[in-house]
């Protein structure tokens, strides 16, 4: 008894083209139809201007063809790419990649993905790459921004929903979700008048960062606690902070406030090179809480920044912003004090 040749299954989205399978296009589909490529994306799209006859017949030549057609020429063909642009100055800053995750997470859930970007803390690389995300990207999240207020004014005129975190610009149109940066500083600066420190060292992050502008302004307040304040140029990064050791030294500071948890560290390592005890001799403070922090020896005293609320934040304040609505302000997180082992009295 012969046997029956198994039936052959066709792969969906293709077609058979002299013995090899070829991709189902668009055009086919008219074809099979008897419709105009135009009357079938319309179709595709979900467009109600199709005499529902010939629409039917569009859908039956899909299914029998198996045509899938593309997302992105889909999201193009509606004005969208589905995709949501973020910037930032530094990914390998937890700060950074925390924000991230949770915003990430935030736009899978309502089905869009995110292109990720970093400047490398370079204000003209920055201007550059968020023109370019804004040319093909739904909306912008731009976190901590280094350029100028005059070049976030141009990104404003593209167009495209844009969303800055950290970072303000009063009299501008642009809506922000900010972290306390003033807050924190001034809660460090009452714990170090409290320990009974009078002269105080500050380490400064970049020169365009808005939030070390923010420490600058708490400090300019800072005499309101007894404390005289030094301020030392350095940077956001570890090696920085390590760079940074000697100049300390010399301000005869008996405390010290880093830009953040990463400038902390790296003069923590250079101080104990140099025999000088934390918190004996020196406290040391840091700012926004990385885990590290809690494990360096002694463990550091720091403002805990909530990032992943800022992500998630940032994420719901921009998909308002896709979808219209003007009505959004502008949102500033709380911090919190975390005192620990490197900061003890004078």
């Amino acid at each position: 008894m012969a046997m029956a040749e198994p039936r052959r299954v066709r792969e969906p989205g293709s077609a058979r083209s002299g013995g090899r399978a070829k991709r189902v296009t668009i055009a086919d589909v008219a074809r099979a139809a008897d419709a105009s490529v135009s009357t079938v994306s319309r179709v595709l799209n979900g467009i109600g201007t199709v005499d529902p006859v010939l629409a039917d017949r569009v859908r039956l030549a899909i299914e029998e063809l198996g045509y899938r057609p593309s997302a992105a020429a889909q999201g193009l063909a509606r004005g969208r790419s589905g995709s949501i642009g973020v910037l930032v100055p530094d990914l390998a800053n937890p700060h950074f990649s925390d924000l991230i995750k949770t915003f990430s997470a935030s736009a899978r859930e309502r089905g869009a993905r995110v292109v990720v970007m970093d400047s490398d803390e370079d204000p003209g690389v920055e201007r550059e790459l968020a023109e370019e995300l804004m040319r093909y990207a739904d909306g912008l999240l731009l976190a901590s921004p280094r350029m100028t207020r005059q070049e976030l004014a141009a990104l404003v005129a593209f167009g495209v929903p844009l969303l800055v975190a950290n970072r303000q610009e009063p009299g501008l149109a642009l809506t922000s979700v900010c972290v306390d940066f003033y807050q924190g500083l001034l809660a460090l600066c009452g714990h170090l008048s409290q320990l009974g420190h009078r002269k105080v060292a500050y380490l400064a992050g970049p020169q365009g960062s808005w939030a070390n502008k923010e420490r600058l302004r708490a400090l300019s307040g800072a005499r309101a606690f007894g404390l005289e304040v030094t301020v030392l140029a350095c940077g956001s990064t570890t090696d920085e902070g390590y760079g940074a050791g000697p100049a300390v030294v010399d301000s005869a500071a008996t405390a010290v406030v880093a830009y953040n948890d990463f400038v902390a560290l790296g003069l923590l390592s250079r101080l104990t090179e140099m025999g000088v005890r934390v918190p004996g001799e020196l406290s040391l403070t840091g700012f926004d809480e990385i885990d590290l922090a809690r494990y360096s020896s002694p463990p550091l005293t720091t403002v805990a920044v909530p990032r992943g609320g800022l992500g998630r934040v940032a994420g719901d304040a921009l998909a308002r912003l896709m979808a219209g609505d003007e009505g959004i302000e502008s949102v500033t997180l709380p911090v919190e004090l975390r005192v620990r082992g490197s900061s003890g009295p004078i």
